[in-house]
């Protein structure tokens, strides 16, 4: 089996964590990966009042004794708001989770100091997704316990900064002492080698997990992410100051184009509001929101359940290691 910083520190099989997705990271997924050996995700922003987001916590454990991390998106938002992350996070400490990933923002900068010491005080480990150096070196000089390397091929809001996951992986945990984890690209044995052998103590993985057989969202969108190539996802939403990476489809092309015209907010939200994305996941239309997803998915060609994924990833792992130090002469 492959030991790392991060099976040690939570008593895992295997150094696989799930990222945070809206509308799909829910106690069933979460618990489906936590109990083949990795760590699943339960994402704090499915989540609208502090009863249904602790009823989320306490249902994953009624599916699940093993750990997993919950996520905390800290980013610019219509529906959740500024008390809606400082809830999270005190739930979180009240109900002693295993571990958060902090994606946007850190702690101590939008919520302030005293929320990551309760946090430390509770046992719960702090893991800051970040796409720079100079953002992993604050984080772990406020006390965070790990760092997500979230390069530019990730879903989600990639930082601007448009580093690539191989750059990114190695100067930060050439630069940092705390554990770090690659994001971005990574879907497969092979690619979770490579982060190994880069530095990284584990990988985090989003899109690959959409194309398992305990997602649940609708077949269409299981398919259509075998059939999509690495080519087939762009940026867009850059005049918003919120790069994202979604799947190549007919609204991301009317967002690019009205992005192009210096078209704003007001006309650009319809398009990429939350409960636009919601529907589309869940009714099947790959072309009704943008589907934020990584370029991995030109590595997704099958719809395994997460254990057979998790234990075919470990052994291919295994198996691109030693074929690696047989070249060593």
């Amino acid at each position: 089996m492959i030991k790392t910083k991060i099976t040690e520190m939570f008593g895992v099989k295997y150094p696989i964590i799930c990222g945070a997705m809206m509308w799909l990271c829910k106690p069933k997924l979460c618990a489906a990966i936590s109990n083949a050996g990795g760590i699943g995700n339960l994402t704090a922003g499915n989540y609208n009042t502090e009863e249904e987001f602790r009823n989320a916590i306490r249902e994953t454990r009624k599916l699940t004794d093993k750990p997993f991390f919950v996520n905390v998106t800290i980013l610019p938002s219509v529906r959740i708001t500024g008390e809606h992350h400082k809830m999270y996070l005190k739930v979180c400490a009240e109900e002693k989770v295993a571990g958060i990933e902090v994606s946007g923002s850190p702690i101590d900068k939008a919520c302030g100091m005293e929320y990551i010491d309760m946090l430390k005080k509770a046992g719960v480990k702090m893991f800051h997704k970040v796409g720079a150096v100079r953002h992993a070196v604050h984080a772990e000089h406020v006390g965070y316990d790990g760092i997500y390397a979230a390069g530019i091929e990730e879903g989600g809001h990639p930082l601007n900064d448009d580093v690539t996951t191989m750059v990114l992986t190695t100067k930060i945990a050439q630069t940092v002492k705390i554990p770090v984890i690659t994001v971005g690209g990574i879907a497969n044995g092979k690619t979770m080698a490579a982060a190994l052998m880069l530095g990284a103590e584990g990988v985090m993985m989003a899109s690959r997990f959409i194309a398992t057989k305990e997602c649940e969202v609708h077949d269409n969108i299981k398919q259509e992410l075998v059939k999509r190539q690495e080519y087939e996802t762009t940026l867009i939403m850059k005049s918003l100051h919120l790069q994202g990476r979604a799947l190549k489809n007919e609204v991301v092309n009317k967002i690019l184009e009205i992005e192009q015209r210096g078209g704003g907010f007001e006309e650009l939200f319809p398009l990429i509001s939350g409960e636009r994305m919601s529907k589309a996941w869940e009714q099947g239309d790959v072309n009704a929101a943008p589907l934020m997803v990584g370029q991995s998915i030109g590595l997704i060609d099958d719809i395994p359940t997460c254990a057979e994924l998790l234990e075919k990833m470990n052994k291919e792992a295994e198996e691109q290691i030693k074929k690696v130090a047989g070249k060593i002469q």
